[in-house]
Parts: structure tokens; C-alpha cells; sequence
């Protein structure tokens, strides 16, 4: 039994748009087109999808379950796609890497560099991307690698730790604990906190609360509202401190400085990536970050 992609296609915009007339405007279907074609994929999968039964159109758990497959789907034909016409026409694979903005340039930077050790020729096109557009993007079949920290996959996504960076604790230049070298990790109980990500929908704040908590104490957090900029940049210009794996010592301009925490704690480095797709690229990446 086969499943035809256009009519998989067809569901996620009626589910997407939360209707028929969207759905067929956002496709360039009229809307009789779209209702039937999602009858003969209910016909196909032998149950219903959706319930058009109240005045507001409902995906049925059958449908959410197909339409969370589909998007899988796409993503491994989109990649199967673009790897078959790139070898066809000769073309140098590409490896595409998102990563959050918990991972900063230098890490992605020395990561890059041990794999051009090992693969020389290796080409790679790297951008920032925020926790969900990265897990979209993905599945999407839009990116090979993600890296990040404490993402836990999604399904249909593998992950693997590629190491473990020392944290460290960052303030601005002028605040009370500047001039030390290093703060014990206790002594942060009584200091407010800059994370990105709201607790319990971030898993790196989630660990950093938690390394909190192993230390005595519920730690007081805020959430960084200036998102996407280097993370030793979110105490500037604030009494906050954040949690960070740069170098210690004064941080690019020197308005913060970065202290030794104690006792050593260290983070994981995450890779992501589509579990049925293949990159060589990637394989190599991998193997090179391994070593």
C-alpha cells in the first residue's frame, strides 16, 4: 500500500490553515478539488481524519498522527531529492548546519576546523537558527545538522553528544562579583539569573535550573528579552548574571567579565539530524568531531 505525498500534502494545509477555503487558496486548488482529495485519502487510510461535524473544522488524533508522519515524509523525500540531482549533475555536497544560540560562533568555528583536519574539502553553509526552526527545519529536510544543548529530538530526529564544555558565569564589568576570578556556584542563590529559554519549554534552561537546584537553591531567573545575540551579551548594561561556556577573562568590549565557576560544571554539546536521510558530509563531520 502506497500513500500519494500530494494528498499527505493537501491534509497539512486544511489542518494548517484550519479549513477548506484557506487551505485551497494557500494550494491554487478550488475548494471541491481539495474536499476530495482528502475523502480518497481517508479512503486510502481506511479511517476518518477530520471532524467537519461543528461550525470549527477538527484534525482527529488519526490525522495528527498522519500529518506528524507526512511532515517526516516530505522532509526525507526532499533530502533523497536534492542528494539524487546533486550526484547526478556532479555538484560538491553542501552540508547545511543550524545551530541555537546557546552554541556560540567559536564552538561551531572549532568544530569546523577539526572536520576540515580529517576532510579537507569539506563545504559547509552554517546559520543561527532558534530552537524550533531548527527542529523544523530539520524535518523539513532544510538543514543536515543541528547542534544545540539539551534539546531533547524529535521524533523522526537522532541526537548524539559531541562533547562537554566547561560553564561559566558572566557579569557585566561593573558588577559586585567583576573582580573576582571565580564564584562558587552556591553564591548565586541570591542573584537574578538571564536564560533564553522559558523553563519547561527550553531543555538547556531546564538543565541550568536543575544544576541550580543540585547546588541548594532555587535559582530566580528571567528570560533574556533581547533573543539571538552572543550569550555573554545578556548581562550588559544589567545587575543579571548568566550562564555561559565562553573563555574567562573580559568578554569582547569589555563591558562583561567571565568568571570561573565552581565547582566545575560542564554542558553537552547536541548534534541533531533527520534519522532516514543520508550525507556523507555529514558522516564525515560527525566522525571528525568524534576524534
Amino acid at each position: 500500500m502506497t500513500i500519494d505525498l500530494h494528498k499527505l500534502t493537501h491534509l497539512i494545509a486544511v489542518a494548517e490553515e484550519g479549513g477548506f477555503t484557506r487551505g485551497a487558496r494557500r494550494l491554487h486548488l478550488s475548494q471541491q478539488a481539495l474536499s476530495t482529495s482528502i475523502r480518497a485519502l481517508e479512503r486510502e487510510v481506511g479511517v476518518e481524519l477530520l471532524d467537519r461535524s461543528g461550525s470549527t473544522l477538527r484534525v482527529l488524533p488519526a490525522g495528527e498522527a498522519l500529518i506528524a508522519d507526512a511532515r517526516l515524509l516530505h522532509g526525507a523525500a526532499r533530502s533523497a531529492l536534492h542528494r539524487a540531482r546533486r550526484i547526478g549533475r556532479g555538484e560538491t555536497e553542501v552540508l547545511r548546519i543550524g545551530h541555537t544560540p546557546a552554541v556560540t560562533g567559536d564552538e561551531v568555528t572549532a568544530l569546523l576546523r577539526r572536520a576540515h583536519d580529517v576532510q579537507s574539502e569539506l563545504s559547509t553553509q552554517v546559520n543561527q537558527r532558534y530552537p524550533g526552526e531548527l527542529t523544523e527545519q530539520l524535518i523539513a529536510g532544510e538543514l543536515d545538522l543541528g547542534l544545540c544543548r539539551g534539546m531533547a529530538p524529535e521524533r523522526g530526529l537522532t541526537r548524539t553528544t559531541l562533547a562537554h564544555h566547561r560553564l561559566r558565569v558572566a557579569v557585566a564589568a561593573d558588577h559586585r562579583l567583576a573582580r573576582r576570578e571565580s564564584v562558587e556556584l552556591g553564591e548565586l542563590a541570591e542573584e537574578t539569573i538571564m536564560v533564553w529559554g522559558r523553563p519547561g519549554n527550553s531543555g538547556y534552561t531546564d538543565l541550568l535550573i536543575d544544576s541550580c537546584r543540585r547546588a541548594g537553591f532555587e535559582p530566580d531567573v528571567r528570560r533574556n528579552p533581547i533573543q539571538g545575540t552572543p550569550p555573554t551579551t545578556a548581562v550588559q548594561g544589567t545587575n543579571h548574571v548568566a550562564f555561559v561556556t565562553a573563555a574567562a577573562g573580559a568578554a569582547p568590549g569589555g563591558s562583561v567579565r567571565v568568571l570561573e565557576l565552581l565547582p566545575p560544571t560542564f554542558v553537552p554539546l547536541h548534534a541533531l539530524w533527520p534519522q532516514h536521510t543520508s550525507s556523507e558530509a555529514r558522516e564525515d563531520f560527525l566522525a571528525a568531531a568524534d576524534m
